[in-house]
């Protein structure tokens, strides 16, 4: 369309270490029950539509440190969380998506002028799990 204002750059998406981890788990998790192809589905799933939406939309899920917490174990996760980020800048943030059976968190960071937005895909769960295993990062 002419004097349609350019696409803005896709967002880099990475993987962390422990997001790797949780997605071996999750591999063995689906062996064990006979069930390879629900792991296979999950690894569609996330390089066909959860990469190519947070390249485009980084900051589409919702924000992580503004749950309600009651615990003072998650206060504490909350509060380290938050010291992190504030080193990073006052844009990084901490998100997750949400998918069908799965939750991704993941942190946003801006680029510097110029550079792309960064997003890090730092732990995936089930749904019905308690809470993220962060602690391989």
């Amino acid at each position: 369309m002419a004097g349609a204002k350019a696409d803005a750059p896709l967002a880099l998406v990475r993987y962390a270490h422990n997001f790797a981890l949780n997605l071996e788990d999750i591999e063995s998790f689906w062996i064990e029950n006979q069930c390879a192809h629900g792991y296979d589905r999950l690894l569609e799933a996330l390089g066909d539509t959860v990469v190519p939406i947070l390249q485009r939309h980084p900051r589409i899920g919702r924000p992580f440190l503004r749950r309600d917490v009651e615990s003072v174990e998650a206060q504490a996760v909350a509060a380290r969380i938050a010291k992190r980020l504030s080193a990073l800048g006052e844009t990084a943030e901490v998100r997750e998506y949400v998918m069908d059976d799965h939750v991704v968190l993941y942190l946003v960071v801006d680029g510097a002028e110029g550079e792309p937005t960064m997003v890090h895909l730092l732990a995936i769960t089930h749904q019905k799990q308690l809470g993220f295993d962060v602690s391989a990062d």
